[in-house]
């Protein structure tokens, strides 16, 4: 399915979301910095890890109340409010007032607005693109974000220490203006059916939403393959939620100076630093270029057997790494771990699509999303596991982990299509 053809609302959020995630990501690198500055390491690790408690919380609120009050409705809430956010962000790094407190609270609400603006996000596709064609939109939008996450850094690495707040106010521009576009050129994709039933409830007060919101979210954890599907989720995300962690460890204790390369007597030496950055393009590249296309290639084989694959990979990428010290065998360890990434990454979220009721497919990108949240608290256990069992035991502790995750993706295949059988 090509661009062109997309209902009219995705192709302006196509276009309008690279933007904010671009902006977005010339500031968010860079807040640990600032952070640990203002309030030292100690508190700074502390503050960004209460401030995810709440974008967890917004995540979920976000799905429930895409799936009660529309899709478009919560898109342009959750972009203004986070342009706001900035603006306070902004005047808490202003030339009248620097308070880093207020930048804490700022940047908190900023990471909720995004919160309550992705399950809304994920739900429209899955509203508007037939299912033979929604991993193909899928990976499109995850292929502009990952532009915006190599380009963005850029900006701001030249920015944000020197330019703060007028960077900060750039970016409260830019989603306030997202905001206004969703606003006149989109249109909402949650259908009459779904707007009625709810309008038809009886309204309970504040207290029985929420209570009404736990139950639903009870219901989905109660969809075992939808809990199978988180479970092997958690169990990947300790895999490649180490390309941040555990791997530039490595090769900075790794590598202190290696020749890689000669060209007409001058010699191409690297660092444990240097190389990383490398290993970090050379998998930010893969991803721009082939997102699609590995996406389209996988649709054509049995989701089963992809996802599968996928963790297999992982699994072989994380038993390369402590196997060699030379960096050439990293790169083709870092290209198995990348295909390992893009072979599921938009089928993923159509196969959420498929098993998430019509009336409840906010809240289940919400709850899906959870694999991520309660991977990236897990995961920084590798760095101590060093320590403990040293780099060889780690990396092939974390290679038959995301093995795992491939047994418990079989064992979801096997209920969900038993399922199936009983359905037809």
């Amino acid at each position: 399915m090509k661009i062109k053809d997309w209902n009219r609302s995705l192709k302006v959020r196509l276009v309008g979301e690279f933007f904010m995630n671009t902006s977005y990501w010339m500031v968010f690198p860079f807040l640990a910095i600032y952070f640990a500055e203002e309030f030292g390491k100690g508190m700074a690790g502390l503050l960004l890890v209460i401030s995810q408690v709440f974008s967890v919380a917004a995540n979920l609120v976000g799905g429930y109340l895409a799936d009660r009050y529309g899709r478009r409705r919560m898109l342009i809430i959750a972009s203004v409010g986070q342009g706001f956010a900035f603006l306070l962000f902004a005047l808490a790094n202003s030339p009248w007032l620097q308070s880093p407190e207020l930048g804490f609270v700022a940047f908190t609400l900023a990471g909720m607005g995004g919160s309550l603006y992705w399950p809304a996000s994920q739900a429209m596709i899955a509203d508007v693109i037939p299912e033979k064609y929604r991993s193909d939109v899928f990976a499109i939008f995850y292929t502009t974000l990952n532009i915006a996450v190599v380009v963005g850094p850029l900006i701001g690495a030249v920015l944000f220490f020197s330019y703060r707040f007028e960077l900060l106010l750039i970016v409260a521009v830019i989603s306030m203006l997202l905001g206004l576009v969703l606003r006149l050129f989109t249109d909402e994709t949650l259908s009459q059916k779904m707007v009625d039933k709810w309008a038809t409830e009886e309204a309970a007060g504040w207290v029985g939403a929420v209570s009404k919101q736990f139950k639903e979210y009870g219901i989905i954890f109660k969809d075992r393959v939808f809990l199978l599907f988180v479970i092997a989720g958690v169990l990947g995300a300790q895999t490649f939620m180490q390309l941040d962690l555990l791997i530039p460890v490595y090769l900075k204790e790794t590598i202190d100076s290696q020749t890689i390369a000669a060209f007409f007597g001058n010699e191409w030496k690297v660092t444990g630093e240097t190389s990383f950055g490398i290993l970090l393009a050379e998998n930010g590249l893969l991803v721009a270029l082939f997102t699609v296309f590995i996406t389209r290639w996988m649709t054509r084989y049995p989701e089963k057997w992809v996802f599968f694959l996928s963790a297999i990979l992982y699994g072989a990428a994380m038993l390369l790494f402590p196997a060699t010290s030379f960096f050439w065998m990293f790169v083709i360890a870092m290209g198995i771990f990348t295909l390992a990434e893009l072979m599921v990454v938009g089928i993923q979220q159509s196969f959420i699509s498929k098993l998430a009721p019509e009336d409840m497919r906010g809240q289940y990108f919400a709850a899906a999303s959870m694999r991520y949240t309660i991977g990236r608290m897990i995961a920084p256990v590798a760095i101590p596991m060093t320590a403990w069992f040293g780099f060889n035991w780690t990396f092939g502790i974390l290679g038959i982990v995301a093995m795992l995750s491939g047994g418990v993706y079989l064992l979801m295949f096997r209920a969900f299509e038993k399922r199936q059988s009983a359905e037809v």
